[in-house]
């Protein structure tokens, strides 16, 4: 069993009740069914909006409902059934046997049962939702059936029903009756019936409690007066005999009844009294012969929904082991649905239950079905044409296996696991509210009954598979409660009142979850909520009272628990984890008077307590959710943030704050002590409504240091942003820091805001003080934002009177200032003129500047006594033109004064205007900082459209006449420029172009792809002479680049280059171009010319030796690639002539060095001859090099001297690749003979049929033989008729000729061609086919090859050799390859099994 959870085991103890009053209080059934009832109902109409999920639909409704002899008649195929909707009910998933002891009063015969392992799982909620279910043990009804078991030898209990009484039945045959007392009433029966009848299977109480019915496991039914304990029928004939009893039931109609018998059958019993005597009549619903019906539910409806329309069908739902089916007893016997399972684990229970629910204001059946992990709820409604439909609801997906499906109510719904846990569900959201563990109860099975053990075991083996987990018989539900029967006990389950469930959270001090819960309570959102009635206030007034009653409980916790010892910061940790709760709760609950009042109160007691109190209300203040705080409280709390040095937090509180009612003047000294000016400027604003003193107090710090011209310290300058930013809002309309300015005082701020700005002295002036001090404080500190807030003030002035009067005046103002002194830069300057010439260029504009001051600027900036800030003067000016200040000025005096000034991005500028782009040119070829965008406005101005003709074209001319200028400037940028716009002009762009440097970069620039500009080569045609005078100026500037550079090079003429390289005696670039000509001799003289002459200068010097032989060495080895490039297209005259002269170039020095030769020379020399030597072999025949050299004196000498070497090594070669060649050809043969051998024993093997009938027709062939039909055999081992397969078409044309294919082998492979499992056949009778022209091998042959690679461990040696011959990138093959061999196989190489196993070369004796 699986290990419950902590407060699982405390609940049992706590509910294990032991009172009578308790007991009678649990189980007052009469009072709960009225009650219930009522109030679900009531609670499915409140909530009925959110009742049905978007994605439930329609089960399609059929024009004629089937008979039910039509549905007996079925056979119950599952391969054949209905597909539902969703296919994860389709999925079978892996079943793990998983053993464990049971309670079951059958478990000797009750076996392994298996649990289904599933991912998905619901989520885990049980912290939100408490207990939700109480379960008590019923001590008196457990005791009595323990003590009758003793006494009167009752036996174990075997079921159970519960109506307004209670019955359980007993394996001795007995029928134990139950008051609401727990006392015994009657007991019925005797244990000598019992011997002949059986243990009792199953029990039913009809509706008014009068009548009990009893199924027996031999068959048999009995009916008794529950009022007087007597035996009113005794039924032996109503279903076949040898079955047991698995299900009896009462419908609503009192003489009408359903037994369900282990035969699978379902009969209708019907009671009647005919002259006293009282009969039961049976007529069979459902034939167990066509299917085992297993589990039977009759609708039953509540005495208050007696008269629903759907009540007078009588519905009767039944579940076979494939399918479902809902029928009507009444008025006739009718079919109204029929739902097939999905595939399922055999061994899973069918479960029923129906219960009302309200849907749209309509109270309708729903019935629940499910089996093994998956419940499906189908909504029964009649519509007006008197039809019955069924809607199929959003169905719920577990991670477990049910035995047993209850509804408690019509929202929650109880299932039992098949490891005895419960699972309480919500049935909209799905989410699981509480798993309660219930193998204490020992739950009875009903196995024995549905193995039919009393009556022999005559049941099908799937029926006493389902009966392993039954438990029909033991779980009952009535009122909202439901009885688990034990072997030894019966337990009560129902769900807890609100009050409970918080109340048990509250014993287990789970306080914080006790709060979280009732607050779901408190706004509806609790799930299987009970004792909640009335309209939404009401129950959120019952719901905050708990709350408020446990919040201060809570409270009592807090401080109780508090650790008395140890550090602060202990004390803070445990407040900090209590205290929110507290504060958070009580603003939920909007109860501001508990929380400032007697929480405060308590809290106050612990000064710790105290302080997280109050900082736990900060965000609640900075996010204006708390408002109203009592004065009390506001100041205990900026007192104790200013106590902790938290001024910042203190600022942020006091904006947030209403703070009328403290003391004005304290929190300002407070805050401009603690440089808070945003809190200060707020208090004034807000407490006093004064706007200009705090203007008045930051301009007293931010004055005097911009006065003196001193630099402001950060708080300073942190002051004036700040300053800024207020009058900004104030002439806005707007609060600060945040909101607004009441919308009676805006006028008013703006006007004293005006008049202060614009005071002609402050209040307090000295004597030496300038006029307008605060517009001139204002400009110093910041003047391109102070404007900026002006222009946004003009903005929102309304054009009356008085605000054109106040634009006027400060305009004025702004000039006096700023025009009339010195000590402005031109920055600033030209930023106040910037301001006026956008005022001016407005075309509502009602300002007045003097025109003459424009003049002024123009020659204040483009005239300075000193040559510095000239960037900062010209862009200055540019913003002033640009902002609309060009129609104060004469535009020819700002362009002479612009050029005077050197501004060239002001003469742009103008010049743009007036569209004269060719002396914009001048501009940029002037100006220093952007001479290089010069090429980027070439280009925009003569490509993109806009422009007209003259326009270009006199910017064309321009940048021809100044093309020197732009080639100097930037060489590649210059060549882009004419290969883009002057591509026919190279020629006059190179004659202007007298400097031979600038000509050589600019030509480099132009020609030499690797310069990186983007030009399309074919484009420009340049000519070959182009190309050969920039080789001209390579061979004079760049040498050592020539080769490198044609290689690249594509237009130029061989013979006129390879006079150039001539001319310049480049002999390695004139060595090149001969080679590229085609005179590899020509060339190879040159090479050789330059080797010999190196050579001559090692033996005549003895200086610099080991530079010399380097350079001989590089000559060499060039000389080497030289012939090695052109061998191979030289037949061998023509490959002596060049390795011969080139081996006698190396070896004659040898002969002319004196014996004084330094001997690292002569070794030096002797290993370079070596290393031509090794290079000829290639191309040259041996004997002839071996002669050659045995005719040279110096290498003739001795025996064989230093050759000795050369010649042991070719023999050397000479003898590893005979041995190669050889050991190949004996492997390749060895590999074929073994290949062919083994096709030719798999092609003669003969064939061994799997089994001795044909695979179509299934019958045996011999019994058709004398139909003269041929009989096929596959290697595949399938048989078959000829007559079989030409019928199913399995035949293909291969060359003309017919061939058979496997019907089974081919149709199963739903992806691969027919010829893939295609095969020859040998036949009964067998013709001789004409033998082709040219060998092929037939799909049996076929077929045997690829059996033989299978067998054959690792690839051929033959296949390894094939696919090393082909290139990498070919696709391979394999040998023999037939049709079926696929055109995608992969390389044997990358085979992960791949081994590779070397064998070293057999030893060959001399």
């Amino acid at each position: 069993m699986e290990n419950e959870p902590d407060h699982e085991s405390v609940e049992q103890t706590l509910c294990a009740k032991t009172t009578e009053e308790e007991l009678n209080k649990t189980f007052n059934l009469e009072a709960s069914l009225s009650k219930f009832s009522y109030i679900d109902l009531d609670k499915e109409l409140e909530f009925k909006n959110d009742l049905i999920d978007d994605k439930e639909f329609d089960i399609p409704q059929v024009d004629t409902p089937p008979t039910l002899e039509s549905i007996l008649n079925e056979t119950d195929d599952e391969d054949d059934s209905f597909v539902l909707e969703d296919p994860t009910l389709l999925n079978i998933d892996a079943i793990d046997s998983h053993s464990y002891d049971t309670s079951s009063v059958a478990s000797s015969d009750s076996g392994d049962r298996t649990n289904l392992k599933r991912k998905k799982k619901l989520p885990d909620s049980f912290s939100l939702h408490g207990s939700v279910m109480r379960h008590s043990l019923l001590k008196g009804i457990s005791a009595q059936i323990v003590s009758a078991a003793d006494k009167v030898d009752a036996g174990l209990p075997t079921a159970i029903a519960v109506s307004s009484l209670i019955a359980v039945g007993t394996s001795h045959g007995l029928a134990l009756i139950f008051d609401q007392n727990q006392a015994l009433r009657l007991c019925l029966g005797s244990t000598s019936v019992g011997g002949q009848y059986g243990a009792i299977s199953a029990l039913s109480i009809n509706n008014d409690c009068s009548r009990l019915l009893c199924g027996f496991a031999k068959g048999q039914i009995t009916m008794w007066d529950l009022a007087s304990g007597k035996l009113l029928r005794s039924i032996t004939d109503a279903h076949p005999p040898g079955t047991a009893i698995l299900h009896i039931k009462f419908t609503d109609d009192p003489t009408l009844a359903i037994c369900n018998d282990s035969g699978g059958s379902v009969f209708e019993l019907t009671f009647k009294r005919v002259m006293g005597v009282r009969t039961c009549e049976s007529r069979c619903l459902f034939s167990g012969s066509k299917g085992e019906v297993c589990c039977i539910e009759p609708l039953h409806s509540k005495p208050e929904l007696k008269d629903h329309p759907i009540t007078q069908f009588s519905l009767l739902a039944m579940a076979s082991l494939t399918k479902i089916l809902v029928i009507g007893l009444k008025p006739s016997l009718k079919v109204w649905m029929t739902f097939p399972y999905g595939r399922m684990d055999p061994s899973s229970v069918p479960l029923l239950a129906w219960h009302f629910v309200a849907v749209h204001n309509y109270v309708n059946p729903m019935l629940a079905f499910c089996r093994g992990d998956v419940v499906h709820f189908l909504l029964v409604k009649r519509d007006e044409s008197g039809a019955i439909h069924v809607t199929k609801q959003k169905h719920l997906h577990l991670y477990y296996d049910l035995i047993n499906f209850t509804w408690i109510n019509s929202r929650t719904v109880v299932l039992l696991d098949s490891v005895e846990k419960l699972h309480v569900i919500d049935r909209q959201t799905q989410e699981e509210l509480e798993t309660v563990e219930i193998s204490e109860v020992q739950l009875v099975y009903n196995s024995s009954h549905f193995k039919s053990l009393a009556t022999g075991g005559n049941v099908s083996q799937a029926l006493a598979l389902v009966g392993e987990k039954a438990c029909y018989q033991s779980i009952s539900s009535y009122g909202g409660q439901i009885f688990y029967l034990g072997t030894k006990s019966v337990y009560v389950m129902m769900l807890r009142s609100w009050r409970e469930r918080v109340d048990h959270l509250l014993k287990q001090d789970c306080l914080t979850e006790a709060l979280a819960l009732a607050w779901s309570f408190h706004e509806g959102k609790a799930k299987a909520v009970v004792g909640l009635s009335g309209d939404a206030n009401k129950r959120k007034a019952i719901v905050a009272d708990r709350m408020v009653e446990i919040l201060f409980h809570y409270a009592d916790r807090a401080l109780k628990k508090c650790p008395d010892q140890g550090k602060i910061q202990v004390m803070e940790q445990h407040f900090q984890d209590m205290v929110p709760v507290i504060v958070d709760y009580c603003l939920l609950l909007q109860r501001k008077d508990l929380l400032f009042g007697q929480m405060y109160d308590k809290l106050s007691e612990n000064s710790v307590a105290k302080g997280v109190f109050l900082e736990c209300l900060e965000p609640y203040i900075l996010s204006d959710k708390l408002v109203g705080i009592t004065p009390q409280v506001m100041k205990d709390l900026l007192v104790h943030f200013q106590d902790k040095k938290l001024m910042e937090n203190v600022e942020a509180l006091i904006v947030h704050m209403d703070i009328t009612s403290l003391d004005i003047q304290q929190v300002v000294l407070m805050c401009w002590e603690n440089r808070l000016y945003d809190a200060m400027i707020y208090v004034y604003n807000r407490g006093m409504n004064e706007f200009i003193s705090p203007m008045e107090k930051l301009f007293k710090v931010i004055a005097p240091p911009l006065n003196a011209g001193k630099t402001l310290t950060d708080e300073q300058v942190i002051m004036g942003n700040k300053l800024l930013v207020y009058i900004s809002c104030c002439l806005a309309g707007r609060a600060y820091p945040l909101g607004d300015i009441p919308e009676d005082l805006v006028p008013l701020v703006k006007n004293q805001v005006f008049e202060f700005l614009i005071r002609l002295h402050s209040a307090e002036a000295s004597p030496e003080e300038e006029i307008y001090p605060y517009v001139r404080t204002l400009l110093h500190f910041d003047t391109r934002e102070f404007l900026n807030v002006l222009a946004l003030t003009f903005e929102d002035f309304k054009n009356d009177k008085q605000a054109v009067e106040y634009q006027q005046r400060i305009v004025d103002i702004l000039l006096k200032v700023m025009v009339e002194n010195s000590d402005f830069t031109p920055s600033q300057v030209g930023c106040l003129f910037t301001f006026l010439a956008r005022q001016l260029a407005k075309p509502d504009n009602t300002l007045f500047v003097n025109r003459t001051l424009f003049d002024q600027v123009l020659e204040f900036l483009c005239s300075p006594d000193d040559d510095s800030r000239h960037s900062e003067r010209q862009q200055v000016l540019l913003e002033l033109l640009q902002a609309g200040g060009i129609v104060q000025f004469e535009e020819s005096r700002l362009i002479r004064m612009a050029e005077k000034a050197e501004f060239y991005q002001i003469c742009e500028f103008m010049y743009e205007r007036e569209h004269q782009y060719d002396k914009i040119i001048d501009c940029y070829l002037r100006d220093p900082l952007r001479e290089e965008e010069v090429f980027n406005y070439i280009h925009n101005i003569l490509s993109i459209p806009g422009h007209s003709a003259e326009e270009k074209q006199s910017v064309w001319q321009k940048a021809m006449d100044h093309v020197e200028e732009l080639v100097s400037l930037k060489p590649c940028k210059a060549a882009e420029l004419v290969a883009t716009h002057f591509s026919g002009q190279i020629e006059t762009v190179m004659k202007k172009l007298q400097n031979q440097v600038l000509l050589f970069q600019f030509l480099r620039s132009l020609l030499d792809p690797r310069e990186g500009i983007h030009v399309n080569q074919e484009l420009l045609q340049i000519s070959p002479s182009i190309t050969e005078q920039f080789i001209e100026l390579l061979c004079q500037f760049s040498p050592n680049q020539v080769i490198e550079t044609l290689q690249v090079l594509e237009c130029y003429r061989l013979e006129e280059t390879i006079q150039i390289t001539q001319k310049y005696q480049l002999h390695e670039v004139t060595a090149y171009l001969l080679e590229k000509k085609g005179d590899i001799h020509g060339a190879f003289l040159i090479m050789l010319e330059r080797l010999q002459s190196k050579l001559r200068g090692i033996t005549h010097q003895d200086t610099k030796e080991d530079l010399s032989l380097k350079d001989v060495e590089d000559t060499m080895v060039e000389t080497i690639a030289l012939c090695q490039r052109n061998s191979h297209n030289l037949n061998e005259q023509q490959r002596e002539a060049l390795w011969f002269p080139l081996l006698e170039a190396m070896m004659a020095p040898q002969k002319l060095s004196s014996p004084a030769a330094s001997h690292l020379q002569a070794e030096a020399l002797k290993s370079l001859t070596m290393q031509v030597l090794n290079s000829m072999a290639a191309f040259i025949a041996l004997p002839s090099i071996l002669q050659r050299i045995l005719q040279d004196p110096v290498y003739g000498k001795g025996k064989l001297g230093e050759i000795q070497g050369l010649i042991l090594g070719m023999l050397d070669t000479f003898n590893y690749e005979q041995t190669l060649l050889e050991t190949t050809t004996s492997l390749l043969n060895q590999d074929l003979h073994w290949s062919l051998c083994n096709l030719r024993a798999s092609v003669t093997r003969g064939l061994n049929p799997k089994q001795d009938y044909c695979s179509i027709c299934l019958q045996q062939y011999k019994r058709r033989q004398e139909m003269a039909d041929e009989i096929i055999v596959f290697s595949c081992g399938h048989l078959y008729h000829s007559f079989c397969l030409q019928n199913k078409e399995c035949t293909i044309e291969v060359e003309g000729q017919t061939r058979w294919t496997c019907y089974k082998c081919s149709s199963s492979n739903k992806v691969g061609k027919l010829s893939e499992n295609s095969s020859e056949v040998k036949k009964g009778r067998i013709t001789p086919s004409q033998a082709s022209s040219e060998p092929v091998l037939d799909p049996q042959q076929m077929q045997a090859f690829d059996q033989l690679c299978r067998l054959y461990r690792g690839s051929s040696r033959l296949a390894l050799l094939t696919e090393l011959s082909q290139s990498r990138g070919s696709e391979s093959s394999r040998p023999f390859s037939g049709s079926q061999s696929s055109s995608a196989f992969s390389s044997i190489f990358q085979n992960e099994n791949f081994q590779l196993q070397l064998t070293p070369p057999p030893v060959t004796e001399d």
